[in-house]
């Protein structure tokens, strides 16, 4: 019997040493991944596209119908004011003009006709040679005669004007951007007014006609800074402000969008009528602001962490606090109520900053909470207005050490905007649904 238990005894030592050396997982130790807090450009933009198009036009047509004899202006063609750009068939008009001169002139021989015998009826008249009705009969004749030549005379002057129609000049000096007609073809402005010419007045001034979503334009002021690229250019990024916010909405498959007019400077002629732009709108933009990442603020330590660190979190009452203030910040209809204070402070209604947060701080050994203060939110960064050095260890994430494996970079995001100049930090854009919002509050 005492031999058996030895056995046995033995077995369960050589098993427990099989699985300890053979089959036991090695604890892999878990490595925080820390970043320090850095200076830097941090931004919040409106994302929209928009088509770029001249800041002025000038649609040329006509108003008398023929055909286009000479054509001296074509497409991309300058042009200045007072120049020749089409000439319609003159012989037309030409040929009334000349009726006219003719009825003109037989109008006036009239008149100088009815006034002799209009005279010559007046002294008749005053000596009672002939009756009062000789007498109104000349007199009517001659009043008629005059009527008549004033009636050619009106008739000449607008054969003349659509005789001067028929040659078609620049209202400005521009460029031409569409030539909607070609020598020999017939123009009818019996209804309305055709178009022959679209001129531009000045290319080196172009704008952009934005479409804001609903969700976007409460940020959207003018005299605010854009950047776009077009299609041509990917590498390039254009610069505007913007100049206008239109009233009236467009609804396109139940979308409400804002049209928001964009100027922009086109000294070197690269942005051409039509092209599409994609245009970030800066709501907010702050220079040499104190950035963490963003994920800084959603990490919270595993208890894991508790064997190889010493956990130090913040006080409870400080946490309801920002926790209160966080629920207010995202209901505007609610005001916070402070611990012991039954006075309701007024809401803000201004855009959120300042708005209190928590992060986690490696000390050594420890790891320590600290209560912040964030201003601008844009996704990947985050400012931070108090509650934070520049040499303090900001915790925002956890790995599994791993033999031989690289030490991750930073990545930067594909949806962030570019960079203004050399700034640090970036700016990130907002979808479709909005801007990117302000910072988030606790856990």
């Amino acid at each position: 019997m005492k031999r058996a238990i030895i056995i046995i005894v033995i077995l369960l030592l050589a098993g427990a040493a099989a699985w300890y050396f053979f089959y036991k997982k090695e604890e892999k130790p878990v490595v925080l991944t820390t970043e320090r807090p850095k200076v830097g450009y941090i931004s919040r933009s409106v994302t929209a596209t928009g088509t770029v198009q001249p800041v002025d036009t000038v649609a040329v047509g006509s108003q008398v119908s023929g055909t286009i004899k000479v054509l001296n202006a074509d497409f991309n063609a300058k042009v200045k004011k007072g120049q020749l750009l089409a000439q319609l068939d003159k012989s037309l008009f030409q040929a009334q003009v000349d009726q006219y001169k003719a009825n003109l002139a037989l109008a006036r021989a009239t008149l100088a006709y009815q006034k002799s015998t209009f005279d010559r009826q007046s002294q008749l008249y005053n000596v009672g040679a002939i009756s009062k009705a000789d007498y109104e009969n000349a007199q009517n004749q001659y009043q008629t005669a005059q009527a008549s030549v004033e009636s050619v005379q009106a008739q000449l002057s607008g054969s003349q004007k659509n005789l001067d129609y028929a040659s078609i000049y620049s209202p400005v000096d521009g460029v031409v951007m569409t030539r909607n007609v070609s020598v020999g073809q017939t123009v009818a402005a019996s209804f309305n007014t055709p178009t022959l010419f679209i001129i531009a007045k000045d290319i080196t001034k172009m704008q952009v006609q934005a479409a804001v979503s609903e969700a976007d334009i409460g940020d959207v002021r003018i005299g605010l800074r854009v950047t776009f690229t077009v299609d041509a250019y990917p590498d390039i990024s254009f610069s505007g402000t913007v100049n206008q916010i239109r009233l009236e909405p467009v609804v396109s498959a139940n979308v409400v969008t804002y049209s928001t007019i964009i100027t922009a400077p086109n000294q070197d002629l690269k942005l051409r009528p039509g092209m599409t732009a994609n245009i970030f709108i800066f709501t907010k933009e702050v220079d040499s602001a104190l950035l963490i990442s963003a994920k800084a603020l959603k990490y919270k330590p595993d208890e894991a962490l508790g064997k190889q660190y010493l956990f130090f979190p913040d006080t409870v009452d400080e946490r309801e606090v920002a926790v209160e203030a966080k629920r207010s910040s995202n209901n505007p209809l609610s005001a916070p109520h402070h611990r012991g204070d039954s006075s309701t402070r007024e809401v803000d209604t201004a855009p959120r900053t300042g708005t209190p947060a928590f992060v986690w701080v490696k000390i050594g050994d420890s790891l320590v909470e600290k209560k912040i203060t964030t201003g601008l939110n844009n996704d990947t960064k985050v400012q931070v207005l108090t509650g934070l050095d520049p040499d303090d260890e900001v915790i925002n994430g956890e790995e599994i050490a791993v033999k031989g494996a690289p030490k991750s970079g930073t990545v930067r995001s594909p949806f962030m905007p570019p960079r203004r100049g050399n700034r640090g930090g970036g700016g990130a854009r907002s979808g479709a649904g909005g801007a990117g919002g302000g910072a988030g509050g606790g856990r």
